[in-house]
């Protein structure tokens, strides 16, 4: 397939905020071409890919190898556009291909989410136990319910104002980044653990509020 040089409404889609943009124009384009000339390759593939290295990161990550988690969090990262992409250019978008991407993105968070507790809960950290469980199961339903009332407001056409900085590609770029940084500083991911706890929660609150003051709840 020849790519129309001036063409670049296939990198992205309209709801990707400026984190997911960034990574889809600069990195995923840079993959996304050659793969258009793979016989046999189809976008489901990409995905089942890009989410199997996602939890493989969480696996590492909780093994305590936060710099390789993070570098394959972050190959995981760049598939997650790759797939889209390979689907615009090869003419293959589909609903089921969609809803495989959302269903297993929420895997690969929680891979992530728990990998990430699980590392911290093994260092000899000051946070109490009960404390990081706290956290991460806030962080864990956080960046669930990001995704959830996303897609549950679009469905019933409620206005939600405008797209959340909480989402899935600032989320992974915080942990891919304190994950990296482990190397100097093995306590860093406790910074994402906290991030994902408050900033997701608080993004659904807003939401809520919102959606109260546009038109109460039965």
């Amino acid at each position: 397939m020849k790519l129309d040089a001036g063409a670049t409404d296939w990198q992205t889609k309209p709801t990707d905020r400026f984190v997911l943009k960034w990574i889809k124009c600069n990195l995923s384009a840079r993959i996304t071409p050659g793969l258009v000339q793979v016989k046999g390759l189809q976008p489901w593939m990409i995905t089942l890919a890009g989410s199997a290295t996602a939890v493989l990161a969480g696996i590492v990550f909780a093994a305590g190898w936060g710099w390789l988690a993070g570098s394959l969090a972050a190959c995981a990262q760049v598939l997650d556009g790759v797939d889209g992409q390979f689907a615009r250019l090869t003419g293959r978008q589909s609903k089921a291909g969609a809803f495989w991407d959302s269903v297993l993105d929420r895997y690969a968070d929680g891979a992530m989410v728990m990998g990430l507790g699980i590392y911290l809960y093994r260092l000899p950290f000051a946070c109490p136990a009960w404390m990081l469980g706290v956290l991460a199961a806030l962080a864990l339903v956080g960046s669930n319910l990001v995704s959830y009332s996303s897609a549950r407001g679009e469905s019933l056409g409620l206005d939600l104002r405008p797209p959340t900085l909480a989402s899935k590609g600032t989320r992974t770029s915080v942990m891919i980044l304190c994950a990296w940084g482990s190397l100097f500083w093995a306590g860093l991911p406790m910074a994402a653990l906290v991030y994902l706890a408050v900033h997701p929660n608080l993004a659904v609150l807003g939401r809520l509020l919102r959606t109260l003051r546009d038109g109460r709840p039965l």
